[in-house]
């Protein structure tokens, strides 16, 4: 298994930039990624709502991961729907942490919210790995080997950016950010 390539590093913008009305962002990648503390903190930066994806998991789903089970399509379409009405209905834009790992994942989101923008974490595999095995979630660190099998980085062709997920917290957001500042731009 390889470890997520760093992407090219993202200069920081201007930090009181606003994105444009009604921007729905999901910060993406595997567990340990640091999903939802970005996703919290870029939220707060742009003046948007947060929603944490896994807290719109069925019991069923959340019973499964903690029992160290993956899930498999049949779990996460359903989610994914939810995950993809809640932004929608998220008219002023929002903020959403969501795993997001294959491509088919994120058609199923944008398929159900128009203007989706990904924003994806990527983070060395051994830096994912400590990260889960330091903090307390349902999901096992036993499931990082699934997550990093399904993982299918964004396609030039799909509306988002790419950050590495590693460096402090608030370089991270700069770069989020930035990045998707300069999305809007050449829009």
């Amino acid at each position: 298994m390889t470890e997520p390539s760093h992407p090219e590093p993202v200069l920081p913008g201007d930090a009181d930039a606003r994105p444009e009305p009604g921007v729905r962002v999901v910060v993406m990648g595997p567990s340990g990624s640091g999903k939802s503390a970005v996703g919290l903190a870029l939220a707060q930066r742009l003046g948007l709502p947060f929603v944490d994806a896994d807290d719109l998991h069925p019991a069923a789903n959340v019973t499964k991961m903690a029992a160290g089970i993956p899930l498999d399509d049949d779990d996460r379409m359903p989610w994914l729907d939810v995950v993809a009405a809640t932004l929608h209905d998220a008219s002023g834009g929002a903020v959403m942490a969501c795993s997001a790992l294959a491509r088919r994942y994120r058609d199923r989101i944008r398929a159900g919210a128009a203007g989706v923008v990904f924003v994806e974490l990527r983070v060395p595999q051994d830096e994912l790995a400590r990260r889960m095995g330091s903090r307390e979630h349902f999901m096992p660190s036993s499931l990082l080997a699934s997550q990093l099998r399904t993982l299918e980085h964004l396609e030039p062709d799909e509306p988002g950016v790419v950050v590495a997920g590693d460096p402090p917290l608030a370089d991270v957001v700069d770069a989020a950010a930035a990045a998707l500042e300069r999305l809007q731009s050449l829009r």
